[in-house]
């Protein structure tokens, strides 16, 4: 068989061949093709088109127009077709091998060779699109500041991260981790949404929700523990959004008190995607060592393979810590801490209800073959009986009243944030790109592609 367009000839094996090559570069790219995919089916005059759509289109029957013996060669799984844009591409794709529509195939292919051009830099954003108020957060790489748009008057957190300091720490792959996870955050009412993403020669910028409430570490520190009821609701809002991240096959691995917000209303708000694992199916795991000390479950200190549920024992931890006042396997000596977290049983002293205690024991199982979680994930939490009060789906559209509710006046209200970073003056240079082309400038210029990101509607295919 042989299929013929522009005085060009196909053959059967050349189609295959071209097919790979597509299967590769959609492994090497796969970042900025998944933007290029979602931005074509979420653009209406283009994905209405009738060849585009005739190739794209997405319905309720579609599992039932390519045969299961196809299906059973093609490296894309059905139950991804759904969800994942670019395997439905691939998949519709592979279908032109055994019934090629040549016309179709060939204006899309062209299409898709055509957005490696275009996939890298598009947005539009640019830093002095923002007033800059007040630095509201530090980390290794950089700093988070308050900002308002300048034509919207919205208010944003705005993580402004150093390329070099990046580099230097050789932490350019979780960066682009971080910025994967949160576009895929978008439909989670307990994660913080990513606005806009861009970059400069030398700065990488994240335009996020800004959170307010402050640190659930900050209020903590300041009432010393959590009376039971309310430390269920944090760990159940926590809990949903943690099952949430497992079911597109991520896995957080640093729940800490840090990393955990209340929005203005008393919600909790996940944050810090930085070292997210992705990919991680329910039965697989992985094996690099990261988190922080205090929440460290005993398969990762102890360097061995884990899998989710060492998300479990971090949320064990942080529940621990907001019924007793301090992380379960505290030591003020860090190598004492480690031998309590592999050796000693935790001391669940009796002002936790029964079922609280139990919860704690079953996340807080060293044997992670064990631990609660392990079989079902976030159901095997949702069922247990120290959630009994909860009702999820009001939980999950925030129905529920939180049981406290931080006193913010405004945007600009920052009482909850800590002074040590507020009162440090904002830099001039965050509207400014590098002035000195260095070679380190040079190099870091395009290290990052694909990372800008904005919404579809604004300007793609415009």
């Amino acid at each position: 068989m042989a299929v013929t367009e522009a005085g060009c000839d196909l053959t059967y094996c050349k189609m295959r061949g071209i097919v790979t090559v597509l299967a590769a570069f959609i492994k090497e790219r796969k970042m900025g093709l998944n933007d290029f995919i979602q931005k074509l089916v979420s653009t209406p005059h283009i994905c209405q088109h009738v060849e585009v759509n005739s190739l794209l289109k997405i319905d309720e029957n579609q599992n039932e127009e390519v045969d299961n013996n196809e299906l059973a060669e093609s490296p894309v799984s059905t139950n991804c077709l759904l969800t994942d844009p670019l395997a439905h591409f691939l998949s519709k794709t592979l279908q032109c091998i055994y019934n090629p529509p040549p016309r179709i195939f060939f204006q899309i292919f062209q299409m898709f060779l055509h957005s490696r051009s275009s996939l890298a830099e598009e947005t539009q954003i640019k830093p002095c699109d923002f007033d800059y108020l007040k630095i509201i957060g530090k980390g290794s790489f950089g700093r988070v500041l308050l900002a308002r748009h300048k034509e919207s008057t919205k208010y944003y957190a705005v993580k402004v991260l150093q390329k070099k300091i990046i580099m230097k720490k050789k932490e350019q792959k979780h960066i682009m981790a971080e910025r994967s996870v949160l576009m895929k955050n978008i439909k989670h009412p307990f994660l913080v949404g990513l606005h806009y993403s861009f970059q400069t020669t030398d700065k990488l910028y994240f335009v996020l929700d800004y959170v307010n409430g402050g640190e659930l570490f900050y209020h903590l520190q300041r009432e010393r523990i959590f009376l039971e009821p309310r430390a269920r609701f944090y760990a159940a809002e926590i809990a949903s959004a943690l099952g949430y991240l497992h079911s597109l096959h991520i896995v957080y691995r640093d729940l800490k008190p840090e990393n955990i917000l209340l929005d203005s209303q008393g919600h909790i708000v996940l944050t810090d995607f930085g070292l997210c694992k992705e990919g991680l199916e329910p039965s697989g795991t992985t094996t690099t060592f990261c988190g922080t000390p205090e929440y460290l479950a005993p398969e990762v200190l102890q360097k061995q393979a884990y899998d989710r549920t060492v998300d479990w024992w971090c949320l064990g931890s942080v529940l621990y810590e907001m019924l007793y006042g301090l992380p379960p396997f505290y030591s003020r000596n860090t190598a004492e801490m480690y031998n309590n977290i592999l050796h000693k049983a935790p001391v669940l002293k009796p002002n936790v209800s029964n079922s609280g205690r139990e919860l704690l024991e079953g996340l807080l199982q060293k044997d992670r073959t064990k631990r609660l979680g392990v079989k079902d994930d976030f159901l095997e939490l949702k069922y247990h009986s120290f959630f009994s009060p909860i009702n999820w789906d009001d939980l999950m559209a925030k129905k529920i009243t939180p049981p406290f509710v931080p006193s913010v006046t405004g945007p600009t209200d920052l009482q909850h944030f800590d002074p040590e970073f507020t009162h440090l003056p904002v830099s001039s240079s965050l509207c400014t790109d590098s002035l000195t082309v260095t070679s380190s400038v040079k190099e870091a210029a395009g290290a990052f592609p694909g990372f800008s990101y904005a919404p579809p509607a604004e300007h793609f295919f415009m």
